[in-house]
């Protein structure tokens, strides 16, 4: 009886341990793992009281890109060298090359930010260096861990369970200037577009649409000053808008896909096929892309891309640091099944 009952329980550990192995996001969750015990290690106490919090902890879905004064986490400004190193090794596991470096890129922005800034109030806040890690739980292939990093114009939130990826959103992308016309010190290379893709090819889709098209598609005359639900735990809850992608045609439809692939590409390569595998479970034709405002660069514009597991919005109508019009972008991509890691029946 004895022996029956320890080989049920290891026939029970085995299967669960074959479960986490089988599960395409499982790699990446150990490479997260990883990376953040490494970065624990090499904190103080003191240091960890900051960077450190309960999985439960209320601050964990207190995120926004608007600038403030106030952050939770320890940002890079106070790291020592070695830690600023382990930390982007946490961005690394996280994110595909691509995302990284247009995380990166974000960050550097900063420079224009502050050159533009520098005599304002808060100019200071304008700081390549003043990005924000926290740590939520423990880090561990058993039970649930997460961690945010979180800037102006940057906002990353994972979580894990049982060595899964089971969420990675909300996941925002901002870039002032969107595209580069004045090189400051240490700042990009004149003409830099940091968020390419996720405009331009927008751009691309509503232009291809025919006039039936466009006055499904076009919901919206104006640009919205910025996308729904800024710094709110819940994303947007209102009912799909615009065309379908049942009514577009096949050229279309690969634009539109060509349009996801550049958002969920932001994440490291299995996680990034697992969320696509999601969004064709529930079908493509089920989403709906909206547009908003004017359908050509240097003019306030927006769209939102809306299906059943996700919420996209990109709003592009504020001066850019440079002085230009529409030159100043904010995106967002909210998960309807996996923000902060709640509602995972999307799995």
């Amino acid at each position: 009886m004895r022996l029956c009952t320890t080989l049920l329980a290891l026939t029970f550990l085995c299967g669960t341990a074959v479960f986490a192995e089988q599960d395409p996001t499982t790699p990446v969750a150990q490479r997260m793992t990883t990376a953040a015990q490494n970065y624990l290690a090499s904190l103080s106490d003191s240091q960890k009281s900051v960077g450190v919090m309960s999985f439960d902890d209320p601050q964990r879905v207190d995120w926004t890109n608007v600038p403030k004064r106030h952050r939770k986490g320890i940002q890079l400004r106070d790291m020592s060298i070695p830690q600023r190193e382990l930390c982007h090794k946490l961005l690394e596991a996280s994110l595909s090359a691509d995302g990284y470096a247009k995380a990166v890129q974000i960050m550097v922005l900063e420079f224009n930010l502050h050159e533009g800034e520098k005599h304002l109030t808060n100019g200071h806040l304008r700081d390549p260096e003043r990005y924000f890690l926290t740590i939520f739980g423990t880090p561990e292939m058993t039970g649930t861990w997460g961690y945010s990093f979180e800037g102006h114009h940057l906002s990353l939130n994972f979580v894990i369970k049982d060595g899964v990826v089971i969420g990675d959103s909300p996941s925002f992308w901002g870039a002032n200037p969107a595209i580069v016309s004045l090189f400051v010190d240490k700042g990009p290379e004149v003409g830099v577009r940091t968020l390419t893709v996720e405009e331009q090819t927008a751009f691309d889709l509503v232009n291809s649409l025919n006039i039936a098209q466009q006055a499904k598609a076009i919901v919206a005359a104006t640009a919205p000053k910025d996308y729904r639900n800024v710094g709110k735990s819940n994303p947007p809850s209102a009912p799909e808008e615009g065309l379908s992608a049942e009514e577009m045609t096949d050229e279309q439809r690969a634009i539109l896909q060509t349009l996801l692939n550049g958002y969920v590409g932001h994440l490291a390569d299995p996680v990034a096929a697992e969320r696509l595998r999601e969004i064709e479970k529930a079908g493509i034709e089920n989403i709906r892309f909206a547009w908003l405002g004017a359908t050509e660069p240097g003019i306030g514009h927006s769209y939102r891309v809306q299906g059943p597991t996700f919420v996209l919005e990109l709003v592009n109508d504020q001066v850019g640091i440079d002085g230009k019009k529409a030159n100043h972008i904010h995106s967002v991509w909210r998960s309807l099944g996996r923000d902060f890691g709640f509602n995972t029946a999307a799995k």
